[in-house]
């Protein structure tokens, strides 16, 4: 077994696979970006080797950067974990050749399984089903234009070099062909280095299965069973759980020794997830998409049915041991499913968020794969995906039940989460029957609405303040807001408390310990408040409720299992028009690059419009202008901006 391993990722990645190098005695080495300097997975590792700044192709996908780190930590293997140079031949090829085992395949097998042209080839010549499309190298937008009405629409365009998402587009009518080509290529490009694209049929009403397979380099090949993927959005996945909920045990079986016969075809070593397409109208009819040939996101879930440390194993054939299991041994025991926690605003499309991580609150009895401290910098440089909550119960429904209760404990205070999203989705009645397809989630956004800050949260807000009022003024006795003063009884302090959903006025009478508060019209309740350093304790009428908090300037982040919400004490707000002319403003909704401005100011754009592009996450985010009007553009291409940053102003002549 090796002595020193680099994980050549960062994140909650990185952090699990530090955990089991831990367990095993394995000397661990960490990587880190100038963005990375202070992070858990640097903090958590034997020792670190910074690679250079925040941009990726200058640190973590840098092949020079990292093999010069395994030679100076005098490293013997590296794990890429997943995205950065986890399914990239060359890093591979130069691992080999500088003598350090990568714990993954071949470059061979990483090579025809990240050409998706050339996988979908090579697995046909195993008798695996594919999707009916065109998949050759070299095609043209004018070829696939040529081809998607044979295939049939709707079509996918996939990039060949890559998966999680970045260059999916579907389309369901040939004159939205050629503009989502010139996009997917954009974004190919920019995540993969490569803008090669192929076309496939969109199976209707499709489930994502992928099957979990194991390879040694003596010939034996197993499967781990099958997971779920099917709740996603964007291709981008977010539930997922194993097994499957729609296939009986003569697909399962099927379907099992199709992913072993397409790691056969590439002589596969290590762990590695190959996915599958399914309608929910023909459970046992499955095609072959792609094969990721590294570890996924998702692993967790079949490592609670198997009971197998699938990071454990890839050192072990990466070692040259043989599997201990034969497929006959493997038993999936209950079920797993797992949830992941994106940076993100659900209400706003999923766009990207961002911030300082204040305080950070994880649930207990359930497994958590987390990159999170309290100081993280959350920013626009890597993947939003923050940590993943995993539940493992008898059966399916107390598996749902653990998870659902695990995320009414979990809270980011500081960054925008989907997680008050992840437990709506998990009430839904398809979602808990197990009928499931990959439109779900999108057809379900519509109805999902953030919960406002109940009066209870609003009167946590006002009382906190008192409180701090009383803190500040503590030792004097004129500044104290007691609510009385010499010559009788004054105004009670008066704070406007403002979330996104809702504005209301907190009334506080008297001292925090023994205080009176109304919330706008409200009731008013006898109240008191206990402060701790990262909890506080509300009294209402008796009735007490504990919080989560966490400040920052006027921002005032309150959590307890019903929700997390962002306060402030809110500014009288004041609109200044100039007369005759109204302005609309195109604001940034997320943190990232302009990597397009497609209006020169002064010009005349209709609603609608396309104005600015940002990229965020290696996805493109198109800003249309609100109104018809002259444009007025505040950015360049290459500008780095924020959330809410105005990039242009619309002005409408129009009285």
């Amino acid at each position: 077994m090796f002595e020193t391993v680099l994980v050549a990722n960062r994140g909650e990645i990185a952090v699990r696979v530090i955990r089991t190098l831990r367990r095993l005695g394995i000397r661990s080495v960490a990587v880190y970006s100038d963005a990375d300097a202070g992070a858990r997975h640097v903090r958590e590792a034997d020792t670190a080797v910074r690679l250079g700044p925040a941009a990726a192709r200058e640190s973590y996908l840098n092949i020079e950067k990292v093999l010069d780190a395994a030679a100076r930590t005098g490293s013997q293997a590296i794990h890429p974990g997943y995205g950065f140079l986890s399914e990239n031949a060359q890093f591979a090829a130069a691992c080999e050749r500088a003598s350090v085992a990568f714990l993954g395949p071949s470059a061979r097998a990483i090579e025809v399984m990240g050409d998706k042209i050339t996988a979908k080839n090579a697995v046909a010549a195993f008798d695996v089903p594919v999707v009916p499309g065109i998949a050759k190298p070299g095609l043209t937008d004018d070829d696939l234009v040529a081809a998607a009405g044979d295939i049939g629409y709707p079509v996918l365009i996939k990039p060949s070099a890559g998966g999680g998402g970045k260059g999916m587009h579907l389309v369901d009518e040939p004159s939205r062909l050629r503009e989502a080509l010139l996009r997917a290529r954009r974004e190919a490009a920019s995540s993969f280095g490569d803008d090669t694209l192929f076309l496939e049929r969109f199976v209707l009403r499709p489930r994502h299965i992928e099957v979990q397979v194991l390879a040694d380099s003596h010939g034996n090949v197993v499967h781990l069973g099958e997971r779920e993927c099917s709740l996603q959005r964007r291709h981008q996945k977010v539930i997922e759980e194993a097994p499957s909920p729609l296939l009986d045990p003569q697909t399962r079986a099927r379907i099992g020794a199709a992913a072993c016969n397409t790691a056969r075809s590439v002589d596969y070593l290590g762990a590695g997830t190959v996915e599958f397409i399914v309608s929910a109208d023909r459970p046992d009819e499955f095609f072959f998409m792609e094969m990721n040939t590294r570890l996924q996101v998702e692993h967790p879930v079949t490592e609670a049915i198997t009971g197998l440390d699938l990071v454990e194993w890839q050192l072990r054939v990466a070692a040259g041991e043989k599997l201990t299991v034969a497929q006959d041994d493997i038993q999936l025991r209950g079920h797993a499913i797992e949830a992941r926690i994106y940076a993100e605003d659900p209400a706003r499309g999923f766009l990207p968020t961002g911030g300082e991580v204040l305080q950070v609150v994880e649930p207990a009895g359930v497994r958590v794969d987390s990159s999170l401290l309290a100081g993280t910098a959350v920013g626009s440089d890597y993947d939003p995906m923050l940590s993943k909550v995993i539940a493992h119960g008898a059966d399916r429904d107390e598996a749902l039940a653990l998870l659902d209760r695990a995320l009414a404990h979990t809270a980011v205070l500081g960054v925008q989460t989907n997680v008050e999203f992840l437990r709506f989705l998990l009430s839904d009645d398809r979602v808990r029957s197990g009928d499931l397809d990959t439109a779900l989630l999108e057809e379900r956004l519509p109805d999902f609405a953030p919960l406002p800050a109940p009066d209870d949260v609003l009167a946590a807000g006002g009382l906190y303040r008192q409180w701090a009022l009383a803190l500040r003024a503590k030792g004097d006795l004129w500044a104290a807001p007691t609510g009385w003063r010499v010559g009788g009884v004054v105004a009670p302090v008066r704070t406007a408390m403002s979330t996104p959903l809702r504005t209301e006025t907190v009334l506080v009478w008297g001292p925090p310990e023994a205080a009176e508060v109304q919330v706008g019209a409200g009731e008013i309740a006898s109240a008191s408040v206990q402060v701790e350093p990262d909890r506080m304790s509300v009294t209402l009428n008796g009735l007490r409720r504990d919080y989560r908090w966490a400040e920052a300037g006027r921002h005032f982040w309150i959590a307890d299992e019903r929700g997390t919400w962002l306060l402030r004490e809110a500014e009288e707000q004041k609109i200044h028009r100039a007369a005759g002319e109204r302005q609309a403003e195109i604001l940034s909704p997320m943190p990232g690059n302009v990597i397009a401005v497609q209006a020169e100011s002064g010009s005349e754009v209709a609603e609608g419009d396309v104005v600015v592009v940002v990229e965020a996450m290696k996805m493109e985010h198109s800003l249309s202008a609100p109104a018809a009007g002259q444009v007025e553009v505040l950015v360049s291409v290459g500008d780095q901006v924020k959330v809410d940053q105005v990039l242009a102003r619309i002005k409408d002549q129009e009285s």
